[in-house]
Order: structure tokens, then sequence, then C-alpha cells
């Protein structure tokens, strides 16, 4: 690709790349704290899947980072495994895997999620955002600001959470959430319309540096609040170059005979990749260009990624959908928007880590506050709704299904609502009836068609059909539209053919052939 098709949209790609920025280091940070992992460790991770991942990758909008659903797993392998450097060689085995099913085409996967449930998962999601960002607007910052679980540290939930952040909140945090929501909710519907300044400069760039400037003003007493560490961005910061490179750790390779070692590569590289191929169809439905990621391309691009962050110290990576929406959201259009945030954390991590840990959380959770309305728009209630149970059923049981558990339970609880339909549309639609002939002698002549694939889930509504065909007429089964039979059906429609002498019924089949 040539540098002048690269830049044609910086002036879009380069503001968006700087909001992603934003959202990306503390939930870096968190998802690392999440994990019992080095905090650096998701610092590394974003640098990888903002730039590593981002040039390999061939999605336009979505980014790549630490991931909130391998926590979990992150937390259990690493106390499993012993030392942090083994779980590195899982974390590169990991990578090798994904390169593998990328070439192996496994990428046909990401088509078989229902478009219902996709809106679903991004629904939820969205609320899911707003849920767990209340507590850190208020003030309340026990939690992760990168943990998305239902269930989180210390017994909590994310809704024992809000209610507990009312009553323990901090003025100084509600006061910078406040005004930056407010400022959020003008940028974007008065102040973009009245001045093309306004679209240039990101309403979220302007909340940062706003509530830099309150967090300074806090603690040199110029307004009478103040913020207390963990309300506060906390990326380590390095005294020089040398103390930068210090924080890499590289893989321990002895550690690749331990079967524990492949076995958590294994469930890494398959959650890793189902999760990548949700956000990819995600964020291709977000696109207001409607690009087609290639998703083979991407299996291999989140492989090479999680190979180079396990040999330098980083989380597992997957494209994630909290910084692919951000990044929609404020304007990117295209993967120069993911490159340039990776190279942001990069630079910020060497020269400005004291400067970031100005930004307050509330300051980031007035933004993700914002993301998470976009992607959870009351419209989108009202349009899934009017298509019908078909689509809402699915639509709900995902978002139920991520607010009460997490993102990969809450999506398998979609697909089997999303499942059941298709079995009771295949159920209904295993055959029609064509309108009764009586002939002149009186007889009925009753005319069954049966539908192109007739599976074993037809079975029972075929035997209703033949078993309510009157004494004493005639039946035509006609399999002449019928591409696959399934050989239970087969042997139902022999057995009737058989018995039903007995109550005097003439069956003529067409177009079935019969089993050798």
């Amino acid at each position: 690709m040539r540098a002048t098709s690269i830049f044609k949209e910086l002036k879009s790609d380069l503001p968006a790349s700087i909001v992603v920025f934003f959202v990306a280091v503390p939930l870096c940070l968190g998802i690392a704290l999440a994990s019992g992992a080095p905090l650096f460790s998701g610092v590394i991770a974003g640098m990888v899947g903002g730039i590593a991942v981002g040039i390999a990758s061939g999605s336009p909008l979505g980014v790549s980072g630490p991931a909130a659903g391998l926590a979990v797993i992150v937390l259990s392998a690493i106390t499993t495994l012993g030392s942090w450097p083994a779980f590195l060689v899982a974390v590169v085995l990991a990578g090798i895997i994904q390169l593998i099913m990328g070439f192996a085409k496994a990428g046909f996967i990401a088509y078989f999620f229902p478009s219902s449930v996709i809106k679903g998962m991004l629904t939820g999601i969205g609320l899911l955002i707003i849920l767990k960002q209340i507590p850190h607007a208020l003030g309340y910052d026990k939690n992760a600001i990168g943990d998305f679980s239902f269930l989180q540290t210390g017994g909590e939930t994310t809704f024992s959470s809000i209610a507990r952040a009312f009553d323990a909140f901090t003025p100084g945090a509600i006061l910078i959430a406040a005004i930056s929501i407010t400022i959020l909710m003008l940028w974007d519907a008065v102040l973009t319309k009245k001045h093309k300044l306004f679209q240039l400069i990101q309403g979220p760039i302007v909340v940062v540096v706003l509530g830099m400037v309150m967090n300074y003003c806090y603690q040199q007493g110029f307004l009478d609040f103040s913020l207390t560490t963990d309300q506060v961005v906390n990326i380590p910061a390095p005294k020089n170059l040398a103390d930068f490179f210090n924080q890499f750790t590289f893989p321990d390779f002895s550690a690749i005979t331990n079967f524990e070692v492949w076995k958590t590569a294994f469930v890494m590289a398959i959650i890793a990749s189902l999760e990548t191929l949700l956000c990819v169809e995600a964020t291709d439905k977000l696109d207001p260009y409607k690009r087609i990621t290639p998703t083979n391309r991407e299996l291999k691009a989140q492989g090479l990624g999680n190979i180079i962050s396990g040999l330098i110290g980083g989380l597992p990576i997957t494209q994630v959908i909290v910084r692919s929406s951000a990044n929609i959201s404020f304007g990117g259009k295209t993967k120069l928007s993911a490159i340039l945030h990776g190279v942001f954390i990069l630079i910020s991590a060497i020269t400005i880590a004291e400067l970031l840990n100005l930004i307050p959380l509330a300051s980031l959770a007035a933004i993700l506050i914002m993301v998470g309305y976009k992607l959870a728009k009351p419209a989108l209630f009202r349009q899934m709704y009017r298509l019908g149970d078909e689509q809402f059923v699915p639509f709900a049981a995902t978002i139920v299904g991520i607010l009460a558990t997490d993102l990969l339970k809450g999506i398998t609880i979609g697909i089997l609502f999303g499942i059941f339909y298709t079995l009771r549309h295949s159920y209904r639609n295993a055959y029609y009836m064509k309108d009764v002939i009586t002939t002149e002698d009186g007889q009925e002549v009753h005319h069954i068609v049966l539908a192109e694939e007739v599976t074993f889930f037809n079975k029972a509504s075929i035997m209703q059909a033949l078993d309510a065909i009157p004494a004493n007429s005639k039946v035509i089964i006609d399999c002449t539209k019928s591409k696959s039979i399934a050989y239970d059906v087969v042997e139902f429609i022999q057995n009737y053919r058989c018995n039903a002498t007995l109550k005097n019924i003439t069956v003529e089949i067409i177009g079935f052939v019969e089993p050798a």
C-alpha cells in the first residue's frame, strides 16, 4: 500500500487515534491488573496490538489489544504454570496456533454468527460499558477499569458495585465526570454543527485535557477537592530509556515441554480467535462504509501479534470491541488510526508516563459512557422489536447473557436462542399441503410436497400430517423438490406406505429414490 493511500484520511484518523489511545491506556492497565500480570504487560499488548496487528490486519477499523475476556484464563494459567515467563511461552504458542488456523482458512466461522446475536452483542457491550463506568464516574474505583465480568474482585457484581459507589462517591470525580459528559453531549449535538473546528478537534480530547487541568488544580489546592492514586491513570513511569527496556520480560522456553503450557495455549488460541471473529463481525456492522474484513487474514494478524507480544512480555491479544467502537464513534476511517494509537502508547510509555498519570478515570469513564450509549441507543431496541420474535428474542437474550455473565457466555446464549428459532422454522416448513381434490367417485386426494432439505427434525411434523389423512382416500407424497431426505424420514415413509392399506389409503410417491 502506497504512503499516499495510507495517509489519505489522516485528518480523520489522527484525532480518532488520540481518543482510542486515551481509552486504551487505562484499559490495558486494568486488564493487566485483573489478570494478575505485570502492569507493563498490558502496555506491551496495547503497543503490539496497535502497531504489529494494525499493519498486518485487513480490518479498516478494528483495534486490537489485551482483552478482558481472557483475564480469568490468564490469572488461572499464571498460578498453574508457576511463573510469568512460563506463561509467555503459552502466549507465543497460542499465536502460532492462530497462524495455522488462518492458513487453514478457519475464519469462515465468523459467518455463522446470526445478525441478531451480533447486534445484541454490540448493544449488550454498550450497556455493560455504561454500567461498569458509573462507579468510576462517581469516584468508586475498587475494580479495575478493564474488568468487564459480572462477578468482580472482592465478591462484588456489576450492580452491587454501582450501589456501593453511591455510598462511597468522591465529589471531585463526580464534578469532572459531570462536566465531561456535558461537554461530550454538547460537542455531538451542537458544537460540531456550528463550526468545522469542532469537527477537527474531538470532544474526548478536550475532556481528557480538562480532566488533567482540574486534577492539577485539585493537587495545587486551587479547588477544594482531591483524587486518590486509584482514581487516576497509573502507567509505569521509567526514569530513562534503559529503565523502560528493563520492563520487558522474555519467555522461559524450558517450559515448552510442560503439558499445561500447551493446554493453556490451545484454550487461549480458541477463545482469542472466537473473540476476534465476533469483534470483526460487529465492527464491520458498525462501519459506515460497510467494508468486509478478510477473516483468515485477521487470524494470521492476531497470531503474529500474539507471537510478538509473548516474546517481549505482553498479554495475549484479540481484536476488541470497546476500542474498535470508540474508533468508529470518533471518526476513524482507515487502519492508520489503530496503528497510530499503538505508536502513541509506545511513545507515551517512554516519555510522558508521569503526565498521563494526571488523567482522572472519571474523564475516561465519561468518554466510555458516551461510547456505550452510541452502541445501545433505544432506537435499536425498537427496530429489533418490530422485526418480530425470531430477531428480537436472540437479540435480547444475548444482551441479558452478556450483562449477567460475560461476553462469550452471552453470545452462546444468544446463539442457542437463534438455533431454536431456526429449528422451529425448519419444523414448520418441512412440507406444504396442496389443495385437496375430490375425484368423481368421491375419493379425496391429498398432495403433500416435501421441502428441499428434510432432516430428522422434520419427522414429527410429517408424521402428524400423514396421520391426519382420512381413511378411504389417496395421498401423493411429492419428493421432486427434495435434494436431501434424512433416513429417519425415508424409513417412516416406507412404513407408512405399508401400513396405509389398513385404512384403505392409496399412497403414491413421486421423485422418491428407494434406498439400496
